[in-house]
């Protein structure tokens, strides 16, 4: 079997062949009437009102990529594709001129991009074709596309040369089809529930609104240290419900210096949204309805099963169904048996020893956390997770000394969003960044970021807000797809070329 480097000289011999033909193999346009899947439309429309018999027939103009050629001799078949549907083009020696017929038989490789020239007509096998009268190259390729069976076999490639993966799966072109919609479809739901979208800063002084590492640069005009955004505007929208905007929402991306995996990136889409005079009670509500119609105008269901791992089966659940309510405390005792209003420092650690369970961080916070995410997994839902320890949300509103007013929807064993009753008391929030801060001091990397200003901006007076966000993660849960395999171009590690 030729190496790449053969391929590549084969292909570029090809190459010089079009240029000593007169012919440009990357002109800056080519001839085009429309494009494949209304080559079809148009096809249908000249049979029923009988123009695709009449002589002289019309002439039409189509490209695409060439996925596939047979025949030999005096015919050959051609199999073009645009990324919208395929159309076969029929190349004949005494239709087109013995010249282009064999530049088109000598030059012509799987992979190039092509524009024929011709009428159409039906097959004796009842294939749509099109009778090629002359053709130009669009784009000679001068790499080979994957082996067809095989394709993109090795992961890290096919995240790597997405367009490769795109050219030869079509079914994963169809999932960010997909995904376009879900966040069309979410986009809309909020606004005609009377919210309006903002923008809110990227580059912040104190990352706020999330527990998690954040990436850190250097404004060099302002001299100082900046860090990009954890979360989707949290701070900053609730400063615009301060300041007099009833419902907020925003849909952009978020960056997080933390481990890859099934569930986590460092770079990906989430929508926050926050509502005045709202609880977390009618955050549950809301997005009770707004998952439901993501499912139906997105999937055509609220019946799915989520991705197994390790070779296990996934769980299956419907979001038509009653959203059960789960008590953060009762479930890790439930399956644990572990009390963690109760238990000592020292007892949660021993537990996730026991478990064999990796944390970071070695605070409280962090072992409760911990332990909790370990009985998620057991969970299909649709479910609320409601009733969290107040050391885990510094950021929602008390519903007593213990907990909070905070949810979040468990599908398939993983939390899928997060909201709350947002914290309007300044006392407290000061208090809580407070916490927050000595955690830091303590090395803990994933602790919030105490945002004075904002408290400052608490002193003037917050209406009660309900605020509530979700990301990529949710779509991918629903199409059934590691979070890496649902984004187009996941950050992996550069090759070294040449």
């Amino acid at each position: 079997m030729a190496s790449l480097d053969e391929l590549r000289a084969i292909r570029t011999a090809k190459l010089a062949a079009l240029h000593a033909a007169g012919m440009d193999p990357y002109p800056a346009k080519v001839p085009r009437s429309f494009c494949l899947a209304d080559a079809r439309g148009k096809f249908a429309e000249l049979v029923k009102s009988g123009e695709l018999e009449k002589v002289p027939a019309q002439v039409f103009s189509l490209d695409g990529r060439v996925m596939a050629i047979r025949g030999q001799g005096a015919i050959l078949f051609l199999v073009l594709d645009d990324g919208k549907s395929t159309f076969q083009a029929v190349v004949k020696k005494d239709v087109l001129s013995t010249e282009l017929f064999g530049l088109l038989g000598a030059t012509v490789d799987i992979g190039d991009i092509i524009s024929v020239t011709g009428t159409f007509f039906t097959t004796q096998k009842g294939e749509q074709s099109i009778l090629v009268t002359s053709w130009t190259m669009a784009a000679k390729s001068l790499l080979p596309l994957p082996e067809k069976w095989h394709g993109l076999t090795d992961p890290d490639e096919k995240l790597r040369k997405r367009y490769l993966d795109f050219i030869m799966e079509p079914e994963t072109r169809e999932i960010f089809k997909k995904k376009a919609k879900f966040w069309q479809v979410t986009r809309r739901f909020l606004e005609d529930e009377g919210f309006l979208e903002v923008e809110t800063p990227t580059l912040e002084t104190t990352t706020g609104g999330a527990e998690a590492t954040p990436f850190k640069t250097h404004h060099d005009d302002f001299d100082m240290d900046v860090f990009l955004r954890i979360s989707v505007g949290e701070l900053w929208q609730k400063r615009l419900i301060a300041g007099g905007f009833p419902k907020t929402f925003e849909i952009g991306r978020v960056y997080r210096n933390e481990g890859t995996s099934p569930e986590h990136a460092q770079e990906f889409t989430n929508m926050e949204f926050y509502w005045s005079y709202a609880d977390y009670k009618d955050g549950m509500t809301l997005v009770t309805r707004l998952y439901r119609k993501i499912a139906m105008e997105v999937f055509g269901t609220t019946k799915f099963t989520s991705r197994g791992q390790n070779g296990a089966a996934g769980q299956t659940f419907d979001l038509a169904d009653e959203w059960v309510l789960i008590d953060y405390a009762e479930e890790i005792k439930k399956q644990l048996g572990v009390d963690i209003n109760k238990a000592s420092d020292v007892e949660l650690l021993n537990e996730l020893k026991k478990l064999g369970v990796p944390f970071e961080g070695a605070n409280r916070e962090r072992f409760i956390d911990t332990l909790w995410k370990q009985c998620r997994k057991n969970i299909a839902g649709p479910a609320f997770l409601i009733n969290h320890p107040t050391i885990v949300a510094p950021l929602a509103k008390k519903l007593n000394e213990n907990v909070v007013q905070m949810f979040n929807p468990i599908i398939a064993g993983s939390e899928i969003g997060k909201g709350y009753s947002e914290l309007n008391d300044p006392i407290d929030q000061r208090q809580r960044f407070e916490a927050q801060r000595v955690l830091l001091e303590k090395g803990d990397t994933e602790a919030m970021m105490p945002d004075w200003e904002f408290v400052e901006m608490l002193d003037h007076g917050m209406p009660p807000t309900c605020g509530f966000g979700f990301g990529e993660r949710l779509f991918a849960v629903l199409v059934g797809k590691p979070l890496r395999e649902v984004q187009l171009f996941p950050l992996v590690k550069p090759k070294k070329l040449g």
